[in-house]
């Protein structure tokens, strides 16, 4: 079985090791999420992530159910929505929904899915997620699409930092400066969307390149780019035979050329997702 290392998060946080490769559940259903959480789980997986808004925590907890391994040895996140966004009594609510949907009585990591600046409610939500770390409900807790000046504001409210910023990134979109200030003020990067969107990343010829270089798929090069720059990085599929395939990325060993040719891929219009400091804004 390929070998997962474990990413450790600040303490003031999170404090917890979480496995650098999992595998995310976004845009599957709830009736049909059981089984590709199973083959995840089957294939060496032992990070699941999943968000109140995907609708298929439910069908994440059946997995977790009958999964062939002990609760303590799967890392399980999920996300606090916007609209939950606010005092500890509503942050409370919306962690204890979802474990009763997971059938949970604490997840691993809980995050905020997104800043929502507009809103004006981030730094509030975050000292709420930092309560309910607190109560016991979540082992660690972090954000996604976060942008410097939210984990700033985050930090100067609270005096701590999120250990972990899950964000859109991929080699068509690399996030080189929002990756320089993790690094600086010990925030771990996550990727979501890793292999972009649609096969285009896939079929670019310099991945193409490397993966016949390799005797890889272009999306294991794609995840082997992730681990050698030290990302936590969740890939989704819902086929078992590409679930393996990327699980055994692991296996496949980039050097410096490598990664050079990668970092030319980057696009000052790779982003495929909602830009951080708009999206949410009528929430």
């Amino acid at each position: 079985m390929a070998d997962v290392k474990n990413v450790h998060l600040d303490p003031s946080s999170g404090g917890v090791d979480i496995p650098q490769l999992g595998f995310g559940v976004f845009q599957v259903d709830d009736d049909q999420v059981e089984a590709p959480v199973a083959a995840a789980l089957g294939a060496g997986y032992r990070h699941i992530d999943t968000a109140r808004i995907y609708g298929n925590e439910a069908g994440v907890g059946r997995a977790l159910e009958h999964a062939p391994y002990p609760r303590e040895d799967i890392f399980v996140t999920t996300k606090l929505w916007n609209d939950d966004q606010g005092d500890v009594d509503t942050v409370r609510t919306a962690l204890r929904g979802s474990l009763e949907r997971l059938g949970l009585a604490q997840v691993d990591l809980y995050l905020m899915h997104w800043p929502v600046p507009a809103a004006d409610r981030y730094a509030q939500a975050w000292r709420s997620l930092l309560a309910v770390r607190e109560e016991g409900l979540t082992r660690a807790v972090g954000v996604c699409n976060f942008e410097p000046e939210h984990l700033q504001r985050a930090s100067d409210l609270t005096g701590i930092m999120p250990a972990i910023n899950q964000v859109e990134l991929h080699p068509y979109f690399q996030q080189r400066e929002l990756r320089d200030f993790h690094r600086s003020h010990a925030v771990v990067t996550q990727a979501w969307s890793p292999l972009g969107q649609g096969g285009e990343l896939l079929e670019d010829e310099v991945i193409l390149d490397l993966a016949r270089k390799h005797d890889a798929t272009p999306a294991q090069v794609v995840i082997a780019w992730h681990l050698a720059l030290g990302h936590v990085v969740i890939p989704k599929s819902v086929t078992p035979s590409r679930i393996a395939e990327n699980f055994a990325a692991t296996e496949v060993t980039l050097d410096d050329d490598d990664l050079k040719a990668i970092e030319g891929l980057d696009r000052s219009d790779g982003r495929i997702g909602p830009d951080p400091t708009t999206f949410g804004k009528d929430a």
